[in-house]
Parts: structure tokens; sequence; C-alpha cells
């Protein structure tokens, strides 16, 4: 099921279209996945922090929403182990993965760690 979302910084990604709007998209700038599931209740609770942390960069990093239960096989190509599963990429690379839920604070620190120089250049 497909969510419409309130920021312009976050979208919905499926298997079809993961390459153009994760993978070639990171080459621009850093696309955050977030493999959720909608029976999950961590799931649920890490949502809110992580379109707040998304909106406060104001698209500096964009997040990739990716519902697992129609996306099985990108859940497979990436061996998640458990829900949900945030992955980092940049230049078409994986930097970074984190699972569970976590709180708004953590999410901003974990980000300054993998993009520390990226986020620095953006905001001279």
């Amino acid at each position: 099921m497909q969510k419409s979302h309130r920021s312009p910084y976050i979208y919905d990604v499926e298997e079809a279209t993961f390459e153009q709007k994760v993978i070639d998209a990171s080459n621009q700038q850093p696309v955050m996945v977030d493999f959720w599931a909608e029976w999950c209740a961590p799931c649920i609770s890490l949502a809110p922090a992580l379109e707040r942390v998304i909106d406060e960069l104001e698209g500096v990093v964009r997040l990739g929403k990716v519902e697992v239960d129609d996306n099985m096989r990108l859940a497979g190509r990436f061996r998640l182990r458990g829900f949900p599963t945030v992955i980092l990429f940049h230049h078409g690379e994986e930097l970074g993965r984190f699972h569970g839920s976590r709180a708004s604070h953590w999410l901003r620190q974990w980000i300054e760690e993998h993009l520390g120089d990226y986020l620095a250049q953006r905001s001279a």
C-alpha cells in the first residue's frame, strides 16, 4: 500500500524503481532507505523520528520508504534480518545501516558520522 508523505524529501520506492530512485539518485545526493512493514511496531515508532530529521536537513538527504511485504526481493538483495532496517546510500554505495527504532538525536548523529564531510560542504 502506497502512502503519500507530507515531506517533499520523502518518497515511496518499490523494486521496479529502486535503481532509479535510490542508486542513481544517490549520485546526486545521499539517500536513506527505510525498509519497513505495517505490522512492525518498531517501524511505526521510527517513522516520525526519521521524517523529522529528514525535514530538518531540508533535502540534503532524501528518504526512500520500502514496504517490505510488497518488495521481498529487495529485502533479500540487501540481506535484511529484521525491520526496520535503514540503509544510507551515496554515490551508488552503501555507507551504513542500522536496525530498530531510534530517537531523532541518535539519527542526526548517525547521519553526521557517515556524511560529515558532505554535510560540511553543503553548509559552506
